[in-house]
């Protein structure tokens, strides 16, 4: 949940095609080192050293910077270009077979050779363990690995999927060595060897020290001599007095937004420190059971649809560090539309509200609690809730109120299917608009709401998987929005932006903030 003098960063869009070649112009790897080492704060924590577990953005973090992927994302880039692989492309017109030939000289950053064996294993390794917290649940369409020799690999897929090469230049398609990780269980101390543009030195409960890997070949060009990651815990506070007392070079990833916007507007220059913001993935929805009864009535969806003022929640609750959403898949994500503006408008309707109520037979208030999480999706998310009330409240048709649940306890509540209303909050594993579409419908959804819709299952969502171009994609991705500003099983809220704190020598965090999620160290550099 990335939250960033304002440099303002648009990710590029382009379709992805099937076959990708190591491009010109792309920066080659500086294994040397230059600069000074930074000192980055985050309130996040790194949950895991092994890509076979770790599955949320600490670790990510961790994983984008230490190991590599055959594919990875270009800074400001949506398509994925060749990384540790020289090239990658579909062989057959039906997306279900991926071959990649590895760069030469590939090493670990202990000195030993990474081929084809390593990549196998790697994914191998991975659905083997199927860690509940780990990275395996994206590849149910994954049949075998193959390794016709030391620098070719080939992945035949069960299903077609042409959001793969997007997949494996996530966290989840991390290369470890097979000499040094055990194939059928998690490496567990603390330790991590990967051939990414670092190594990693040190990891403790408040700190992990990466230092820059000079057996490193691919794309990264580090602007620095190392990194070291200071851990808050979720100590917004105290990250907030670390960058202000120059204990630390960069506040990434925690900052209140009053404390954005209180640093924003400070212009007289006294603290040395900037504010860079970056485009986002980031989203968060309003979230209705579809077997409650009375969230369940699309009435009472379609009232509150009528009444959300997004505006409002952006200015007075999140200091415009968010935007207003009107559709499941974000701006600068293919596919993108404004289904929920287009079909409810941005201004308040109580009208349209009180008629749409009416036409599915309730004329009483609609009594309504809202479900919030205190943290989980951000630290303001039961402020935002209890404005989301007071709008619905204004009205005079609905009497809501708010109740705020510790997550652990939250996500068993749903899974029970015990509240009608509550949020959701997503950052993509990818920046493709299967990830905001293919885990919220069918079975096994990540939203636990109960909703169904087969044009949705059956014929969008396997027939977008199948185009490996993805610009053709936008008539099915737009006729799903569609039907889900109609049967409203989620109300769109805010799209995060972006956000790190810096010190006034600290340049390059510019490269750091889109919509890929990837915080790339090695772009970051200190006077």
């Amino acid at each position: 949940m990335n939250m960033r003098t304002k440099w303002t960063v648009l990710p590029a869009m382009a379709g992805l095609s099937a076959g990708l070649l190591t491009g010109c112009g792309s920066e080659t790897g500086d294994s040397g080192g230059s600069g000074s080492a930074v000192v980055v704060g985050m309130t996040d924590d790194v949950l895991a050293t092994d890509p076979a577990s770790g599955y949320d953005p600490g670790s990510w973090l961790l994983f984008n910077n230490v190991f590599q992927s055959l594919l990875s994302f270009p800074k400001g880039g949506t398509e994925p270009e060749p990384e540790a692989a020289k090239e990658c492309t579909f062989t057959d017109v039906e997306t279900k077979v991926y071959q990649c030939t590895l760069r030469d000289g590939l090493t670990f950053s202990n000195g030993d050779d990474l081929t084809s064996k390593d990549v196998k294993f790697s994914f191998d390794r991975m659905m083997k363990i199927d860690d509940a917290a780990g990275p395996a649940i994206m590849f149910p369409m994954l049949d075998k690995v193959e390794t016709p020799d030391a620098k070719t690999v080939v992945f035949r897929l069960k299903d077609s999927d042409a959001t793969f090469p997007s997949k494996i230049a996530s966290g989840a398609g991390s290369i470890v060595n097979h000499r040094e990780y055990p194939a059928d269980t998690l490496r567990e101390d603390g330790k991590a060897v990967g051939s990414g543009p670092y190594e990693l030195d040190s990891f403790s409960k408040d700190e992990a020290v990466f230092s820059v890997n000079d057996n490193y070949e691919g794309n990264a060009k580090t602007q620095n001599s190392g990194v070291t990651l200071k851990f808050f815990h979720g100590d917004q506070p105290g990250l907030k007095k670390a960058i202000l007392g120059k204990k630390v070079d960069v506040a990434y990833r925690g900052l209140a937004a009053e404390d954005i916007a209180d640093i924003e507007k400070d212009t007289s220059g006294s603290q040395d420190i900037d504010v860079v913001e970056g485009s986002s993935a980031e989203v968060q929805h309003l979230v209705f059971n579809m077997e409650d009864p009375v969230a369940g009535k699309l009435g009472v969806r379609k009232a509150i649809a009528y009444l959300l003022d997004r505006d409002a929640l952006m200015s007075k609750v999140y200091e415009n560090t968010a935007t207003p959403l009107y559709s499941i898949i974000p701006a600068g994500i293919t596919g993108h539309n404004t289904a929920f503006f287009n079909t409810y408008g941005a201004r308040p309707s109580r009208a349209k509200a009180e008629a749409a109520l009416l036409a599915d037979g309730i004329t009483d208030k609609v009594e309504l609690t809202l479900w919030s999480t205190p943290t989980r999706y951000g630290p303001a998310t039961d402020q935002e809730f209890r404005a989301i009330a007071e709008q619905l409240n204004a009205s005079g048709l609905f009497e809501a109120t708010v109740k705020s649940v510790a997550y652990e306890q939250y996500e068993k509540d749903i899974e029970a299917g015990e509240y009608g209303v509550y949020v959701k909050g997503w950052v993509p594993d990818y920046p493709d608009p299967s990830n905001f579409t293919e885990p919220f419908f069918g079975k096994g959804n990540v939203l636990g709401n109960n909703y169904t819709n087969t044009t949705v299952t059956g014929q969008l969502i396997p027939e977008t998987a199948a185009q490996s171009e993805r610009s053709s994609t936008d008539g099915q991705y737009g006729e799903l929005q569609n039907i889900v500003a109609q049967e409203i099983p989620v109300i769109p809220v805010w799209q995060a932006k972006q956000y790190a704190v810096v010190r006034g020598n600290v340049y390059g965090l510019e490269n750091c903030l889109d919509a890929s999620t990837v915080f790339r160290f090695w772009s970051i550099s200190k006077n």
